[in-house]
């Protein structure tokens, strides 16, 4: 995918207040972004947001050389115009309730209560504007013994469980809790909080009214849990760690082959089937241990040594190409690299270069930033890739102008700090 003249994104005319930083909020904001609203990102003077620091690894400039700007920070902010405010003055909470007036979502990841002590909580902004959506991200809410307690992803995968499913079982090597490899509940509370605020949206075109959305990690982080949870619930029985095995289902994990790995992920009996006819072994569908997938997973014990020692006998290319001809789902245990490099991902476009500066060179050396492109694909509303994730500070006077202030204003306001 690369940066097109897209027709208008489905979130057109859509304004947003992003006062968030590091991911939750920003990733929901740039969702919305990617749909073609407008996210003015607001970062403090001098700093910017937390994950423009958080390196290695760092953007290059022209000469292949490390910048001061970390890549993390890249990976949630495009589409944005960021403006450098501090809200901490009176001078930035009269700015920021301009904005808010003209905004029809706010986003802000502040502890419970911060934005109270300068006016800028959603009691105060929705007053000033009943038809502002006014989402609050906060690790554990807002309300309950926790409320006032920071959160971060990795407690919340240790909190929730999720970390006590994650890794191998403590009887094999390397055993123990394991933090997944993304920040999980980050993300999954980015993706709720858009469908919520896409929720308050439709609503306020019949009530004419915003709400307050109250976006806690603590809750997305037990609602992804998913069948886990469901089957405690259902057993009273904690699920443990299985390494890459699957609770339910067998064979449904990793196989050493001639020359790595390769992962199965058998969902039926019929695929079963067609597994052992290409492993040489039919008879092992009609084995008593194996005929069913409860069966399979009652005696995964017998079931998956005997495979795997057939999977070493070939390499993992020749198996996915074995396989995918009768329809079993496999695939290679790609890294990273080997992902962007694989055909399927070329052809979706799923890396796009965006440029970073609307003309001439960048004054920081990065004139483009390459990301991931949106997974989101409406055939009349395409995702509207149009900026790469901003310098500190790039749309400040634009920004400010729009607000009605003009030069000698904008400079007074940057003599003294507060932009």
């Amino acid at each position: 995918m690369s940066p097109t003249s897209n027709p208008a994104g489905a979130l057109d005319g859509i304004r947003v207040l992003d006062l968030s930083r590091v991911l939750a909020g920003p990733w929901c904001t740039q969702i919305l972004a990617d749909l073609g609203a407008d996210v003015v990102k607001i970062e403090r003077p001098g700093a910017g947001d937390d994950t423009r620091h958080w390196g290695p690894p760092f953007l290059k400039d022209a000469d292949g050389h490390d910048t001061d700007q970390a890549s993390y920070y890249t990976a949630c902010n495009r589409n944005k115009r960021s403006v450098t405010l501090d809200i901490a003055t009176p001078e930035g909470q009269a700015l920021i309730r301009q904005m808010a007036l003209q905004a029809d979502v706010l986003v802000e990841n502040f502890k419970v209560g911060g934005l109270a002590q300068y006016g800028l909580d959603h009691a105060s902004l929705m007053a000033l504007n009943p038809r502002l959506i006014y989402c609050s991200v906060t690790g554990f809410g807002q309300d309950g013994p926790y409320a006032e307690r920071a959160g971060y992803d990795l407690m919340i995968q240790a909190m929730t469980g999720m970390m006590s499913i994650t890794g191998r079982p403590d009887s094999e090597s390397g055993g123990g809790p394991l933090r997944v490899g993304v920040a999980l509940t980050d993300l999954f509370t980015g993706v709720y909080a858009s469908s919520a605020i896409l929720a308050a949206i439709h609503v306020r075109h019949s009530t004419g009214q915003g709400q307050h959305i109250d976006m806690a990690l603590l809750d997305v982080g037990m609602a992804i849990l998913a069948n886990q949870a469901s089957g405690f619930l259902a057993t009273g029985v904690a699920p443990m760690r299985q390494g890459n095995s699957h609770p339910s289902l067998a064979p449904y994990q990793d196989f050493a082959t001639l020359d790595g790995a390769m992962l199965l992920a058998i969902g039926n009996d019929g695929q079963f089937a067609r597994f052992c006819q290409a492993a040489g072994h039919p008879e092992w569908a009609k084995d008593p241990r194996f005929a069913s997938n409860t069966l399979r997973v009652r005696h995964r014990g017998d079931l998956i040594p005997a495979m795997e020692a057939v999977t070493r006998t070939r390499s993992t290319a020749d198996w996915v190409t074995l396989l995918e001809g009768i329809a079993v789902p496999c695939g290679p245990i790609n890294d990273i690299a080997q992902a962007f490099a694989d055909p399927q991902v070329q052809a979706r476009g799923l890396a796009v270069a965006l440029p970073r500066w609307k003309s001439g060179d960048a004054p920081d050396g990065v004139a483009t930033i390459t990301g991931v492109a949106s997974p989101l694909r409406l055939s009349g509303n395409p995702p509207v890739l149009r900026n790469a994730p901003p310098a500190l500070g790039q749309h400040t006077e634009e920004v400010l102008q729009e607000l009605g202030l003009d030069a000698t204003r904008i400079e007074q306001l940057r003599a003294s700090g507060v932009i």
